[in-house]
């Protein structure tokens, strides 16, 4: 995807502030520029109004300090508010990932071609009343394009996607590299961001910091990273989804506790919440909210240093996967909220299938492994991230390890620092955390780009990216993203997953679900989503 020796760091934390569920992000201490209004203290919360008049309060389990570059950000806050804020010339539903016309007036019909044409919507503005053009198209794709700026979208596009044209003032032509047609629901990856805005000095970093102005239904009026963003509705939106409330407030609040406490009791502070930790489901459904979860490719990870011996031998990474009682971990940990991983993919992906290697709890074959690979007395550390839920999954793992005679030490801390000593090529022997990549979507092809390649940020704290095997790897999925056969494509995908689940460099352990809590005698029409964050976009006062 992108070269980790030379991202700038800044960009290499915000790529990670929220890939999936990440926890706290670090702070970034610049307010948000002149595009925002509103109350400049941290403590304003915009709960003014009664009725269909009121604030719809959130409370979201992710920081919203990370990046809010939609080119760049994999922040779950920042995703979530960005999907209100912008719009792509077509974005997806956030549950079936079904394309929809945003920015663009249709769908095209025939997706074989190599060159798509949109239109753009009559009367669409930015939320500073200027027009939506072509040019601005252009812009986002150029830049999304550019082989000497570095971002995450590019990993989305470029290597499918030739440029974008624009035709006119309303109309844009995109040139495909070869038909591709999983592409279309890729656009909604793309958020047209106005090049009078963010074509200027600095604006880059602006946006990095907190500053959003798109076209969408809602329009951020404050911003305070590590306290709360608050919005209000659009009035000149002309678009498919209208915003239902007059005003929003969500607050980051990435402890459990205190989030939990917000949305609970007869004076709760909030309507909705995401992240509910399944310890408290009970709680919230006897206090009258509504909690239902989605099944996701949300996920428990483990990253091996693959130069520091002896995980560059694949059979210690496959005795160690093989040595954690995972459905003790979905009992006790997750409270049977989750599945142990048969493949990098989730069982409700459309091109899933069991890989030929499934790391089935089998403590005897993890000893016979580590024997065959001459390792004895093995001593870890597990770095990882202090997000909760992986928390309560660490105590599984060590006790696993040292049931096979591995003396383990678990390391939680927050997420900016474990991935700070990534970035600084710190040595580490073991990695816990956990990912999300649906929140880009379902298309095996870009989950699996988005986790191995080779100048992917994933391969680069690995240190796998010049194995041999990588680079057998990699080029089957390059083979793979090309081929116009759906069937035959869908057949090499599950091909490349087996070795990548042979090779267990970068793999999940178990995949759970993610809740979310809401009342329903204030709202109607919340969908939880298998991934990190919220869409209110078809919610409404009840």
């Amino acid at each position: 995807m992108r070269d980790v020796t030379t991202a700038p760091a800044l960009h290499r934390r915000s790529f990670l502030k929220y890939t999936g569920a990440l926890g706290a992000a670090a702070a970034l201490s610049s307010s948000l520029a002149a595009c925002s209004s509103g109350p400049e203290s941290t403590n304003d919360t915009g709960t003014s109004g009664s009725g269909r008049n009121a604030t719809l309060t959130a409370v979201i389990g992710y920081g919203n300090d990370g990046s809010w570059d939609p080119t760049q950000t994999a922040s779950a806050f920042c995703m979530a508010a960005n999907n209100h804020i912008y719009e792509g010339l077509l974005d997806t539903d956030p549950i079936s990932r079904e394309p929809y016309a945003a920015l663009a007036t249709r769908v095209p019909a025939d997706l074989t071609g190599t060159s798509w044409t949109f239109t753009l919507r009559s009367g669409a503005t930015f939320h500073d009343g200027k027009p939506v053009t072509a040019d601005d198209v252009v812009f986002v794709f150029d830049r999304i394009l550019d082989p000497k700026t570095q971002t995450l979208a590019k990993g989305f596009f470029a290597s499918w996607l030739k440029e974008v044209r624009k035709v006119d003032a309303r109309n844009v032509e995109l040139v495909l590299k070869f038909p591709f047609p999983e592409g279309i629901a890729r656009l909604t990856l793309a958020k047209i961001m106005p090049r009078h805005v963010f074509s200027l000095p600095g604006a880059w970093d602006d946006a990095i910091r907190g500053k959003a102005i798109g076209s969408g239904p809602y329009r951020q009026t404050a911003h305070h990273p590590k306290s709360n963003t608050t919005f209000e509705a659009f009035a000149a939106y002309n678009g498919p989804r209208r915003a239902a409330f007059k005003k929003m407030n969500w607050l980051t609040i990435v402890d459990a506790a205190p989030r939990v406490a917000k949305i609970s009791g007869a004076s709760a502070g909030a309507q909705i919440a995401d992240n509910i930790p399944y310890a408290n489901i009970g709680q919230l459904a006897k206090g009258g909210m509504t909690v239902r979860g989605g099944a996701g490719m949300n996920n428990l990870f483990l990253m091996f240093n693959t130069r520091h011996k002896p995980f560059d031998d694949v059979r210690v990474r496959q005795a160690l996967h093989h040595a954690i009682d995972t459905q003790k971990m979905v009992e006790v940990a997750l409270k049977g909220h989750g599945r142990p991983s048969t493949s990098f993919l989730n069982e409700a992906n459309p091109s899933y299938r069991p890989a030929k290697t499934v790391y089935s709890y089998d403590p005897e074959k993890a000893k016979r492994l580590l024997k065959e690979a001459g390792v004895k007395g093995l001593e870890i550390e597990i770095l990882a991230v202090n997000v909760s839920w992986i928390v309560d999954c660490l105590p599984t793992i060590k006790a696993s390890w040292d049931a096979i005679g591995v003396r383990t030490t678990l390391a939680p801390q927050e997420t900016t620092a474990v991935f700070t000593k990534m970035d600084q090529k710190q040595d580490y022997q073991v990695v816990a955390a956990a990912s999300n990549p649906n929140q880009f979507g379902l298309d095996a092809d870009l989950i699996m780009h988005y986790n191995y390649g080779p100048q992917n940020l994933w391969m680069g704290y690995a240190r796998w990216a010049g194995d041999p095997v990588a680079r057998k790897l990699f080029q089957d999925m390059d083979r793979a993203t090309r081929e116009p056969d759906a069937g035959r494509k869908k057949t090499m995908i599950q091909d490349y997953i087996d070795v990548v689940a042979e090779q267990a460099v970068l793999y999940p352990v178990v995949h759970n679900e993610l809740m979310t809590a809401w009342n329903p005698h204030r709202l109607t029409g919340i969908r939880p989503q298998p991934y990190p964050g919220i869409n209110l976009l078809q919610a409404k006062w009840v």
